[in-house]
């Protein structure tokens, strides 16, 4: 499929897991993709896996990061004179950071809702002028299950994409008539940089019976991160022309 021939896509948080996904599949499927990142040897990782599958010449990356407003005027302005124009907006970039509430310092807090909920908003803020004068223009945030689900030592995170998802739904109206469409996928149960390893930081003395309705229903465990981004390609195409103001749950069932 070559769903993408043509079109001018940025995507945040390119340098490893879903937005690195996100980066290949588009790549794939024939778009021209500018990624950011904070990480510059995720981004030149990134690069040097689209080279080896032919698609080099089609993407450009640079760093940038989301939570800072200057950062973020400067690379979108420059992500548009690269892409000459944009069709696509994909804000996968993100932070997950987990403690027990009552320990959860004002730092901690502020650091996430930063990053994602504020990072969010200054990617599309600066996006808008360009992406309304674009082709077919979509924006693809990234919420979560843990924005309807109970996600345990998470509140930050939850309120995050709790919030992600409702703007996602107010921005959908706000630019209807414009001919922008606003959608959000809310994944689950999906292995990534934040849900590996020491990326959540769970507390030491973790109930991990509190976790017992987190497992997928089906397959043997946690999806890749292609999982999810196969869901942002359908959306962003024409094959979602008609999805928008909403969000799709990626979690193979975890919540039913």
């Amino acid at each position: 499929m070559n769903r993408f021939e043509g079109r001018r896509v940025l995507i945040t948080g390119g340098g490893s897991g879903i937005g690195r996904a996100t980066v290949h599949r588009i790549l794939a499927e024939g778009g021209r993709v500018h990624t950011v990142d904070v990480s510059e040897a995720g981004l030149k990782e990134t690069a040097d896996q689209a080279r080896s599958a032919g698609h080099g010449e089609r993407l450009t990356t640079a760093l940038l990061d989301i939570a800072d407003e200057a950062s973020v005027q400067a690379g979108v302005t420059a992500a548009v004179g690269l892409l000459g124009g944009l069709d696509v907006l994909v804000n996968a970039a993100g932070i997950l950071r987990s403690a027990h509430t009552h320990q959860t310092g004002l730092d901690l807090w502020n650091k996430v809702i930063t990053v994602n909920l504020t990072g969010t908003f200054l990617m599309i803020r600066e996006s808008l002028p360009a992406l309304l004068e674009g082709d077919e223009p979509v924006v693809v945030n990234f919420s979560s299950t843990s924005a309807s689900f109970a996600h345990p030592y998470m509140s930050a995170y939850a309120a995050s994409k709790g919030g992600i998802q409702s703007m996602t739904h107010a921005l959908a109206a706000e630019y209807s008539k414009q001919g922008l469409r606003f959608v959000a996928v809310a994944p689950g149960s999906i292995e990534s940089g934040m849900t590996t390893g020491a990326g959540p930081g769970l507390p030491e003395d973790t109930d991990w019976s509190l976790f017992a309705k987190l497992a997928p229903a089906i397959g043997q465990g946690f999806a890749g991160p292609e999982t999810v981004a196969g869901v942002v390609a359908m959306l962003a195409s024409q094959d979602g022309a008609f999805i928008t103001g909403t969000e799709i749950r990626i979690d193979g069932g975890t919540h039913f």
